[in-house]
């Protein structure tokens, strides 16, 4: 059976659904803000609180990314999205693109702050000029969806592209659901193919299926075609693929 309308459509929403759970890792930094980072890594959260709060309230801009991150997992501390929220924008404006991220997933998801499209999109938007591939990735979504912004599929296929050539498995199967679906550019299965290949030996779930699927529609020189461009783009580290 060939790649139809509807099919990628539930394909993407599933994919949109996971990375918008996603989290950023604990930022750590040196001085006396190590103690506060073992803390954490040793699981000992009532320390690691006490001495990121410290550091947060100094203005310590990554200190107050990690008290914040604490605050979304519950960790040491009541789960607390607006206290998160608090903290992510303190570090988000000081710069950091991991507070800027985890900012935008509050708007989006809204956690901690009503849902608002537009300013997730504008901190994915700093995130992701800063080179953060799960902001790009994300900002490729909401532009696709037309979230927060006007719906503009060439957007959506910069942003998925910035992100697939760092590794990011669901920006790859994003963007092979794009040349699959001929949006935001040409129609080409050769490549929808491709990005699929590569989405699902980088993680992704449903990346086989959408392979598979386009597989069908595909002579048996152009799978190969496929593959073929998938290992290339492999020895490129996903650069000019």
């Amino acid at each position: 059976m060939g790649l139809n309308s509807e099919q990628p459509n539930n394909m993407k929403k599933l994919t949109i659904a996971f990375l918008l759970i996603t989290f950023s890792a604990l930022t750590s930094w040196a001085g006396d803000s190590q103690k506060g980072v073992s803390a954490y890594a040793s699981g000992d959260y009532t320390t690691a609180l006490q001495e990121f709060t410290e550091l947060a309230e100094q203005g310590y801009a990554k200190a107050q990314f990690n008290l914040g991150l604490m605050y979304a997992k519950g960790q040491g501390v009541p789960q607390d999205y607006k206290q998160a929220v608090k903290w992510y924008t303190k570090a988000a404006e000081q710069g950091v693109a991991a507070a800027q991220f985890n900012l935008a997933l509050r708007y989006a998801k809204g956690q901690g702050v009503p849902q608002d499209y537009k300013q997730a999109v504008k901190w994915y938007t700093k995130a992701a000029e800063q080179g953060n591939a799960a902001a790009q990735s994300n900002l490729g979504v909401m532009y696709d969806n037309g979230q927060g912004v006007p719906q503009d599929y060439k957007q959506a296929v910069k942003w998925y592209t910035k992100a697939a050539e760092q590794g990011d498995a669901d920006a790859q199967f994003n963007l092979g659901l794009m040349y699959a679906k001929g949006q935001g550019v040409p129609q080409d299965n050769v490549y929808a193919h491709m990005w699929f290949n590569l989405a699902a030996a980088d993680g992704n779930e449903n990346a086989s299926t959408g392979r598979d699927m386009v597989a069908d529609s595909m002579t048996t020189a152009d799978i190969s075609k496929a593959q073929s461009l998938a290992r290339e783009c492999l020895k490129k580290n996903y650069k000019g693929c």
